[in-house]
């Protein structure tokens, strides 16, 4: 049996736990509304295409590894070789053909542009609140004339602040 002594030592224990238990959970939670807080305000246009551009490069280098693998594999086939020898060529001209949209989009005025090209479409991300038709107009002239006259219909322009 807990004497008269052992109890109120148990219960003055546990509502020492309890102050502890709460100022931490006080402090862990405006630890996290201040960081949420910040990530909120750095996050910019700026490091969103940043991160988009690191995320398609390390893809990038991840695919041509891939394929340089199977080129340098004894056990490939020869058609599998074939094959890696031309994605790696394909990717060197989605790359060759972004980077020179890219550029030329910024040459025109525009601010940060970035471009995902593939054989069936383009994707045109421009950092700006808004576009006007005669500048989506500009950049579909730039893309055009970079991509031996892609058909409008697989062009998208996104706007983003």
């Amino acid at each position: 049996m807990l004497t008269k002594k052992k109890k109120i030592i148990v219960l003055v224990a546990m509502l020492v736990l309890l102050v502890i238990t709460g100022s931490l959970n006080i402090i862990l939670n405006n630890s996290t509304e201040e960081t949420s807080s910040n990530l909120n305000t750095d996050y910019s246009s700026s490091s969103f295409f940043t991160t988009c551009r690191t995320d398609r490069t390390a893809t990038r280098n991840e695919s041509m590894d891939y394929y340089k693998q199977i080129l340098n594999s004894e056990t490939a086939s020869q058609e599998a070789k074939d094959n890696a020898e031309a994605q790696i060529n394909n990717l060197i001209e989605a790359i060759s053909i972004e980077y020179s949209l890219e550029g030329l989009i910024k040459a025109k005025g525009f601010g940060e542009a970035l471009v995902n090209y593939s054989s069936t479409y383009i994707n045109v991300i421009i950092q700006s609140a808004e576009l006007t038709d005669m500048e989506v107009a500009q950049i579909v002239d730039i893309i055009q004339s970079g991509t031996d006259n892609r058909d409008i219909d697989y062009i998208k322009i996104v706007p983003i602040e």
